[in-house]
């Protein structure tokens, strides 16, 4: 059975992630979160303290910035690593999550995740999701999925998902997170969040995780069959 590259993007918390590591998991290909990428490079600024304003101080750090992936078999995830350290509870911290748009809207640092990402697709075999993967990292990607979620329902997930975490996190706090990178994601100059002409549409705001799993599915045989 040939092999091809699933691409998936949508906006903050409409559960491309979900979707993705699901849908690798089912045809038994790996899956890449870019977006913990970004996380992990946005880390690694805030904690050597990098002026995310200062283009070259930025462009600099990023030659010390090491990634990759380590699958744990007990989890059945891939978790980051940032220069060999796994970093996956720190990434998704909300400090990280209020600064991670405007690094990944860097020109230097989307080039820096790009080349990597696009490394990683070349044996093909791959569900990637992110902002840009259809558009930019794999404009040629056999299928590219584009997921939605009415706003009201992302902002409820992504507060469960951090309550967990933070009690004293307020979902007035998380809607204002959202919406700030909305609008980051769709208004930056290098490679802007939008949907590629031949990406199809998943609102996954009423589906269970099993249903839009099993419609991605479904078209990802479509493809390999045809």
């Amino acid at each position: 059975m040939k092999k091809i590259i699933i691409a998936i993007d949508g906006y903050s918390s409409c559960g491309k992630s979900t979707l993705a590591r699901a849908l690798a998991k089912k045809m038994h290909y790996v899956f890449i979160d870019s977006g913990a990428m970004y996380r992990a490079i946005t880390l690694y600024l805030i904690q050597h303290k990098i002026k995310i304003h200062h283009e070259i101080e930025v462009a600099n750090a990023l030659k010390n910035v090491h990634l990759a992936f380590e699958f744990y078999p007990e989890t059945e995830q891939n978790n980051m690593l940032l220069n060999g350290v796994n970093v996956e509870a720190e990434i998704r911290d909300m400090a990280v999550s209020a600064k991670v748009s405007e690094v990944a809207a860097i020109p230097s640092v989307r080039k820096f995740a790009v080349a990597q990402q696009q490394q990683m697709g070349k044996l093909r075999g791959i569900v990637m999701d992110g902002r840009d993967i259809g558009t930019t990292v794999f404009p040629q990607a056999e299928l590219k999925i584009f997921v939605t979620a009415d706003p009201a329902v992302r902002v409820e997930r992504r507060f469960k998902e951090l309550f967990e975490k933070n009690k004293n996190i307020t979902i007035e706090e998380v809607k204002a997170n959202l919406e700030m990178r909305d609008y980051i994601d769709t208004n930056r100059s290098e490679s802007p969040l939008r949907k590629a002409n031949e990406s199809k549409e998943l609102n996954n705001s009423h589906l269970s995780r099993e249903e839009q799993l099993n419609i991605a599915y479904k078209w990802a045989m479509e493809k390999i069959n045809a």
